[in-house]
Protein backbone atom coordinates (compact mmCIF):
# COMPACT_ATOMS: atom_id res chain seq x y z
CA UNK A 1 0.00 0.00 0.00
CA UNK A 2 1.49 3.06 -0.98
CA UNK A 3 0.26 6.85 0.19
CA UNK A 4 1.28 8.84 -2.81
CA UNK A 5 5.33 9.38 -2.56
CA UNK A 6 8.11 7.33 -3.48
CA UNK A 7 9.28 6.09 0.07
CA UNK A 8 5.44 5.92 1.53
CA UNK A 9 4.60 2.16 1.70
CA UNK A 10 3.42 0.87 4.59
CA UNK A 11 2.49 -2.70 5.32
CA UNK A 12 0.00 -4.46 7.55
CA UNK A 13 1.87 -6.16 10.25
CA UNK A 14 0.32 -9.03 12.29
CA UNK A 15 0.14 -12.61 13.33
CA UNK A 16 3.93 -14.05 14.40
CA UNK A 17 4.93 -11.38 12.03
CA UNK A 18 3.48 -8.97 14.68
CA UNK A 19 4.15 -10.71 17.87
CA UNK A 20 8.16 -11.48 16.77
CA UNK A 21 7.97 -7.29 15.96
CA UNK A 22 6.45 -6.47 19.19
CA UNK A 23 9.91 -5.52 21.27
CA UNK A 24 11.25 -3.56 18.06
CA UNK A 25 7.85 -1.65 18.13
CA UNK A 26 8.04 -0.96 21.88
CA UNK A 27 11.51 0.37 21.32
CA UNK A 28 10.17 2.90 18.38
CA UNK A 29 7.00 4.01 20.65
CA UNK A 30 9.38 4.31 23.64
CA UNK A 31 11.75 6.50 21.44
CA UNK A 32 9.25 8.57 19.65
CA UNK A 33 7.39 9.47 22.76
CA UNK A 34 9.95 10.17 24.96
CA UNK A 35 10.20 13.43 22.99
CA UNK A 36 7.38 16.64 23.10
CA UNK A 37 5.26 16.76 23.84
CA UNK A 38 4.29 13.35 25.40
CA UNK A 39 7.55 13.23 27.69
CA UNK A 40 7.23 9.48 28.24
CA UNK A 41 9.57 7.18 30.29
CA UNK A 42 8.32 4.16 28.73
CA UNK A 43 9.31 0.69 29.72
CA UNK A 44 9.79 -2.29 27.56
CA UNK A 45 7.76 -4.55 29.56
CA UNK A 46 5.13 -1.94 29.46
CA UNK A 47 4.79 -1.42 26.05
CA UNK A 48 4.99 -4.77 24.68
CA UNK A 49 1.81 -5.47 26.96
CA UNK A 50 0.38 -2.82 25.48
CA UNK A 51 0.79 -3.54 21.97
CA UNK A 52 -0.62 -7.03 22.69
CA UNK A 53 -4.25 -5.64 22.73
CA UNK A 54 -3.17 -5.30 19.03
CA UNK A 55 -2.92 -9.35 18.81
CA UNK A 56 -5.83 -10.04 20.76
CA UNK A 57 -8.76 -7.64 19.88
CA UNK A 58 -10.81 -8.40 16.91
CA UNK A 59 -10.42 -5.80 14.11
CA UNK A 60 -7.21 -4.62 15.49
CA UNK A 61 -4.63 -3.66 12.69
CA UNK A 62 -0.92 -2.51 13.24
CA UNK A 63 1.02 -0.74 9.90
CA UNK A 64 4.33 -0.38 10.05
CA UNK A 65 6.91 1.17 7.42
CA UNK A 66 10.89 -0.04 6.89
CA UNK A 67 13.98 1.02 5.92
CA UNK A 68 15.51 -1.76 4.91
CA UNK A 69 14.98 -4.23 7.28
CA UNK A 70 14.65 -1.83 10.44
CA UNK A 71 10.87 -0.57 11.53
CA UNK A 72 11.17 2.54 11.71
CA UNK A 73 7.32 3.79 11.69
CA UNK A 74 4.01 1.90 13.11
CA UNK A 75 0.55 3.42 13.17
CA UNK A 76 -2.18 1.55 15.10
CA UNK A 77 -5.67 1.15 15.36
CA UNK A 78 -8.81 -0.76 16.62
CA UNK A 79 -12.24 -0.28 17.16
CA UNK A 80 -13.31 1.87 20.13
CA UNK A 81 -15.45 -0.34 21.43
CA UNK A 82 -12.27 -2.62 22.03
CA UNK A 83 -10.46 0.53 24.18
CA UNK A 84 -9.87 0.58 28.08
CA UNK A 85 -12.89 2.42 29.77
CA UNK A 86 -11.00 5.96 30.22
CA UNK A 87 -10.71 6.10 25.95
CA UNK A 88 -14.24 5.59 25.85
CA UNK A 89 -15.65 7.32 29.02
CA UNK A 90 -16.01 11.07 27.05
CA UNK A 91 -18.17 9.25 24.42
CA UNK A 92 -20.26 7.44 26.92
CA UNK A 93 -20.79 10.94 28.87
CA UNK A 94 -22.25 11.93 25.99
CA UNK A 95 -24.50 8.78 25.29
CA UNK A 96 -22.77 7.95 21.46
CA UNK A 97 -22.15 4.27 21.31
CA UNK A 98 -18.63 3.65 21.00
CA UNK A 99 -19.34 1.00 18.57
CA UNK A 100 -19.60 3.75 15.82
CA UNK A 101 -16.13 5.02 16.24
CA UNK A 102 -12.99 3.32 15.15
CA UNK A 103 -9.69 4.25 17.11
CA UNK A 104 -6.58 5.51 16.16
CA UNK A 105 -4.29 4.44 18.82
CA UNK A 106 -1.03 5.99 17.51
CA UNK A 107 1.59 6.83 14.73
CA UNK A 108 5.08 6.86 15.50
CA UNK A 109 7.77 7.76 12.85
CA UNK A 110 11.54 8.21 13.51
CA UNK A 111 12.62 11.73 12.91
CA UNK A 112 14.66 11.11 9.43
CA UNK A 113 11.73 9.47 7.89
CA UNK A 114 8.86 12.29 8.56
CA UNK A 115 8.34 14.48 5.29
CA UNK A 116 8.33 11.38 3.55
CA UNK A 117 4.19 10.73 2.77
CA UNK A 118 4.61 7.85 5.71
CA UNK A 119 2.38 9.96 8.26
CA UNK A 120 -0.29 10.46 5.07
CA UNK A 121 -0.23 6.36 4.29
CA UNK A 122 -0.57 5.74 7.81
CA UNK A 123 -4.19 7.56 7.56
CA UNK A 124 -4.95 6.31 4.58
CA UNK A 125 -4.32 2.65 5.57
CA UNK A 126 -6.55 2.57 8.68
CA UNK A 127 -9.01 4.86 7.00
CA UNK A 128 -9.13 2.11 5.13
CA UNK A 129 -8.97 -1.08 7.17
CA UNK A 130 -11.87 0.53 9.32
CA UNK A 131 -14.10 0.88 6.77
CA UNK A 132 -13.26 -2.85 5.56
CA UNK A 133 -13.73 -4.62 8.69
CA UNK A 134 -16.16 -2.71 10.35
CA UNK A 135 -19.71 -0.36 10.24
CA UNK A 136 -18.00 1.92 12.24
CA UNK A 137 -19.45 6.06 10.97
CA UNK A 138 -16.54 8.18 12.50
CA UNK A 139 -12.36 7.77 13.21
CA UNK A 140 -10.74 9.15 16.15
CA UNK A 141 -7.49 9.60 18.46
CA UNK A 142 -6.68 11.57 20.90
CA UNK A 143 -3.57 13.79 21.90
CA UNK A 144 -2.11 14.84 24.94
CA UNK A 145 -2.78 18.63 25.98
CA UNK A 146 0.33 20.46 27.47
CA UNK A 147 0.83 24.03 28.07
CA UNK A 148 2.60 26.58 25.80
CA UNK A 149 4.23 27.96 29.17
CA UNK A 150 5.96 24.08 30.02
CA UNK A 151 9.52 24.46 30.17
CA UNK A 152 9.92 21.29 28.25
CA UNK A 153 8.61 22.70 25.21
CA UNK A 154 10.21 23.17 22.29
CA UNK A 155 10.55 26.79 21.20
CA UNK A 156 10.24 25.75 17.53
CA UNK A 157 7.45 22.98 18.33
CA UNK A 158 4.92 23.27 15.28
CA UNK A 159 2.16 21.06 16.63
CA UNK A 160 0.27 19.04 13.95
CA UNK A 161 -3.16 20.55 13.70
CA UNK A 162 -3.03 21.59 9.94
CA UNK A 163 -1.79 18.09 9.31
CA UNK A 164 -4.40 16.39 10.83
CA UNK A 165 -7.16 19.10 9.50
CA UNK A 166 -6.09 18.27 6.04
CA UNK A 167 -6.88 14.65 6.72
CA UNK A 168 -10.28 15.81 7.42
CA UNK A 169 -10.20 15.55 11.18
CA UNK A 170 -11.94 17.60 13.70
CA UNK A 171 -10.61 19.09 17.24
CA UNK A 172 -12.90 18.46 19.46
CA UNK A 173 -12.39 20.19 22.69
CA UNK A 174 -15.04 18.96 24.71
CA UNK A 175 -14.10 15.73 23.85
CA UNK A 176 -11.33 14.72 26.80
CA UNK A 177 -10.10 11.40 28.63
CA UNK A 178 -7.82 11.10 31.04
CA UNK A 179 -4.55 8.85 31.19
CA UNK A 180 -1.44 8.46 32.97
CA UNK A 181 2.22 8.02 32.67
CA UNK A 182 5.73 9.14 33.77
CA UNK A 183 7.37 11.97 32.46
CA UNK A 184 10.99 12.21 32.11
CA UNK A 185 12.42 13.10 34.71
CA UNK A 186 10.12 12.49 37.33
CA UNK A 187 9.86 9.65 40.10
CA UNK A 188 5.95 8.92 39.28
CA UNK A 189 3.32 8.93 37.16
CA UNK A 190 0.95 11.73 36.70
CA UNK A 191 -2.87 12.21 34.82
CA UNK A 192 -2.42 13.76 31.71
CA UNK A 193 -5.34 15.35 29.89
CA UNK A 194 -5.88 14.37 25.96
CA UNK A 195 -8.46 15.64 23.25
CA UNK A 196 -10.15 14.18 20.90
CA UNK A 197 -10.13 14.09 17.28
CA UNK A 198 -12.81 13.12 14.98
CA UNK A 199 -13.57 12.60 11.54
CA UNK A 200 -16.07 11.39 9.36
CA UNK A 201 -15.99 7.65 7.74
CA UNK A 202 -18.76 7.72 5.59
CA UNK A 203 -19.79 11.44 4.88
CA UNK A 204 -22.25 11.50 8.39
CA UNK A 205 -22.36 14.26 10.24
CA UNK A 206 -20.11 14.21 12.88
CA UNK A 207 -22.13 14.67 16.53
Amino acid sequence: MTGGAADASVERCEGQALAAALPDLAALRIEVFRAWPYLYEGRQSHEQDYLRTYLDSPGAAVFITRKGSRVVGASTCLPLSHETENVQAPFRARAWDPEDFFYFGESVLLPESRGQGIGVAFFAAREAHARAVSACRFACFCVVVRPDSHPARPPDYVPLDRFWTKRGFVRRPDLVCEMSWTDVGAADESAKKLVFWVKSLDGSPIP
